[in-house]
């Protein structure tokens, strides 16, 4: 019997491999959570409102379907690091595309993230200080599609503290700055999320 992301992910990339068209469109819906997620993050560290997430994620989403017979791996975390390299590439020509047209000089702009290969999930390990469980459970590796689903599901405030705080490991004083609020409300603003991300996690280990 299948039970869990992780086993389910591995089942519809082999059926997509072996021609199954429903089971392929259902896989990349699975990972448009993770990969909006994720484009979020990089936006956030480099050119931010300059560009927009949705259009790095549709254009990898449209790449690794076109490409999807190129990829060789057989597991969760190859297919993951796999479409990370494909969203950095499409990053990187949506950066080099703003400094090619923008009258600003290139010397002015912060580059995207050259660690998109690492675990983009792995700084949730510090979502709650003074969470234990939460913390441990964001940490664990095969819940990346369930926590980019549940931070996905959360208000705008609430998806930009979580995505500052946790993806991009900003200090609150900036994380409040950035937001335009007091420290004080953001760091509310964030223990709410986070415990809507816990609720949501422990909701999903129950179905």
């Amino acid at each position: 019997m299948t039970t869990g992301n992780r086993t389910s992910l591995v089942e519809l990339l082999n059926q997509a491999r072996g021609g199954d068209a429903q089971a392929r469109d259902r896989l990349f819906a699975k990972c448009r959570n993770y990969l909006v997620v994720v484009a979020r993050a990089e936006a956030e560290s480099g050119l931010q409102a300059k560009i927009d997430p949705s259009d790095i994620v549709q254009q990898t989403l449209l790449d690794a379907h076109r490409g999807l017979d190129n990829f060789r791996g057989n597991t969760e975390a190859e297919w993951f690091g796999w479409l990370r390299q494909i969203l950095n590439h499409n990053a990187a020509d949506f950066v080099r595309h703003y400094i090619g047209t923008a009258k600003r000089g290139a010397r002015r702009e912060v580059p995207l993230r050259q660690a998109g290969s690492d675990q983009p999930f792995g700084a949730a390990a510090e979502l709650a200080a003074a969470d234990a469980t939460a913390s441990q459970i964001l940490a664990r590796h095969e819940l990346e599609l369930q926590v980019a689903d549940a931070i996905a599901g959360l208000t705008d405030d609430h998806r930009e503290v979580v995505v500052l705080r946790n993806l991009e490991r900003l200090p609150f004083d900036e994380v409040a700055a950035r937001m335009g609020r007091s420290r004080a409300a953001v760091q509310m603003l964030w223990l709410r999320a986070i415990r809507e991300i816990q609720d949501s996690l422990l909701e999903s280990e129950t179905l």
